[in-house]
């Protein structure tokens, strides 16, 4: 069925002006923003295939090249859907507070982020005095070390945010956490660095599968 065969009253944009964003579906919403479907599947088809493949939590984790593989989405609507999902993490206080008490605080909420990555992304996490999360940066992307991520990048997002203290954080694709030589060269590297600045180093967590390895908890 084209999207012109639906009748008007319950098509996406078409209901939208007549009721609000939130009596829309995830699939319906998300059509407003692909806009075309293909040839012989219509935008709502399309949108309901993508969210039964990676579901709502995940698709905004989804690289440019796994979109790109699905059959009726493009470089322009894989790109589309990036930078809306990045927008969205850039508006500021768009997550409640979260206290870090541990290693599994941080873990357990990046391990569904980082289990369909398919490359190292390294982030730091920037906190008060308090241990509550302020910020979230992207540090790099691809095999972790030191030519890669530099104190300088790490650090200069504590300085912006007025962090207390930071936490590296990385995924290992292959599924093992266990830390490697680099890994561990960065961390000290690290460290030493936040005692310069008087930039608390709390722990460098590394994800794998399933698991993860935590500096300060297992090393």
């Amino acid at each position: 069925m084209k999207i012109h065969d639906i009748a008007p009253e319950n098509r996406p944009r078409e209901r939208l002006q007549k009721q609000d964003a939130e009596s829309l579906s995830n699939a319906e919403l998300l059509a407003l923003i692909l806009k075309s479907g293909t040839k012989n599947e219509n935008i709502i088809d399309l949108c309901n295939k993508l969210l039964s493949k990676y579901g709502l939590e995940q698709l905004p984790h989804a690289s440019l090249q796994q979109l790109t593989t699905e059959h009726g989405i493009g470089q322009a609507k894989a790109s589309q859907l990036i930078a809306i999902f990045e927008l969205y993490k850039r508006i500021p206080n768009n997550k409640p507070s979260q206290v870090v008490r541990k290693a599994a605080d941080i873990a357990k909420q990046y391990l569904p982020k980082t289990n369909s990555l398919q490359q190292e992304h390294c982030y730091a996490i920037y906190l008060d005095t308090k241990n509550n999360i302020l910020a979230e940066e992207l540090i790099s992307k691809g095999t972790l070390n030191a030519s890669l991520i530099h104190p300088r990048e790490v650090f200069h997002g504590a300085i912006k945010h007025c962090a207390n203290s930071i936490i590296l954080i990385h995924n290992h694709p292959s599924g093992d956490p266990t830390p490697s030589e680099e890994d561990i060269k960065i961390t000290k590297i690290l460290q030493k660095t936040g005692e310069l600045l008087n930039l608390r180093f709390l722990d460098h967590i590394i994800l794998g599968r399933d698991k993860w390895w935590s500096w300060k908890e297992d090393s």
